[in-house]
């Protein structure tokens, strides 16, 4: 199967997913504890629940107080961009063909953050435009929204050589400006694709696991922020798709409130 057929089929099967829960009932994730049971077996009556194990509870959210984003000094999104300009500011600028800023919806409820551009973006100067891009896409479409509706941007803005995760010295270049973007659009949620976008922003140590991160709202100044798996995981691994739904979910809750 060619890379073409298999996004397709993973596309397929999300939508699938997706309308399978609708048919359940509400289009709301149904819990593995709920599934019917096996055929010609007797739904046997539910153990009386047991207390968690410390260890299997999930970590307090986090909190990046306020006072780390400017009060009002953030600027318009062309404004941050211009003071980008072409920017040479690291070692990512001598590879790169294009800046990749960021677009959508200035105003809007959610902005997803990615780790950094790849070829295609690269290319088109565009975020998410490749193959995790158009699943991205798909996962919007199915929240009930165009991608129009939300903003998208990236950690760094540079594509990092061979698709390599950012280092240490690019993110802090970019941060700064990613924090403006954020604080511009001023989102209700912020939601960090991967582990990269959501160690940049929550500034954890490097020992963090994703899973330990995901399920749970962390205070991100103003806006509320979700930290869940990068589409191009669900490309690699589409075991990713429910719990990356479960979580979009959750964002779609604290919109509607």
């Amino acid at each position: 199967m060619s890379e073409k057929e298999e996004t397709k089929q993973l596309v397929k099967d999300f939508k699938g997913y997706l309308e399978f829960q609708a048919r359940m009932g509400n289009g709301r994730v149904m819990p593995a504890e709920s599934a019917a049971p096996e055929r010609g077996k007797k739904s046997a009556k539910p153990p009386p629940p047991k207390a968690e194990k410390k260890s299997d509870e999930k970590p307090p959210p986090i909190v990046i107080e306020s006072d780390l984003f400017e009060s009002g000094g953030a600027g318009s999104l062309p404004e941050i961009r211009d003071d980008i300009g072409d920017c040479s500011r690291c070692k990512l600028h001598s590879t790169r063909k294009t800046i990749v800023f960021g677009e959508g919806n200035p105003d809007a409820d959610i902005v997803f953050v990615g780790e950094g551009p790849g070829r295609d973006e690269d290319e088109q100067g565009r975020p998410f435009v490749g193959k995790a891009g158009k699943l991205l896409d798909k996962i919007i479409e199915a929240m009930g929204m165009k991608r129009a509706d939300v903003y998208i941007c990236n950690v760094v803005k540079c594509r990092p050589p061979d698709n390599r995760n950012p280092e240490p010295d690019e993110v802090a270049q970019c941060e700064p400006f990613l924090i403006r973007q954020i604080n511009s659009v001023s989102p209700r949620v912020v939601v960090c694709l991967g582990l990269v976008a959501a160690k940049a922003l929550l500034k954890i140590e490097s020992s963090r696991s994703l899973g330990s991160l995901r399920g749970v709202f962390h205070l991100y100044g103003n806006s509320k922020l979700m930290v869940t798996y990068h589409p191009a995981a669900l490309l690699r691994n589409p075991a990713f798709k429910r719990p990356l739904w479960e979580d979009m979910q959750t964002v779609m809750a604290e919109i509607e409130k």
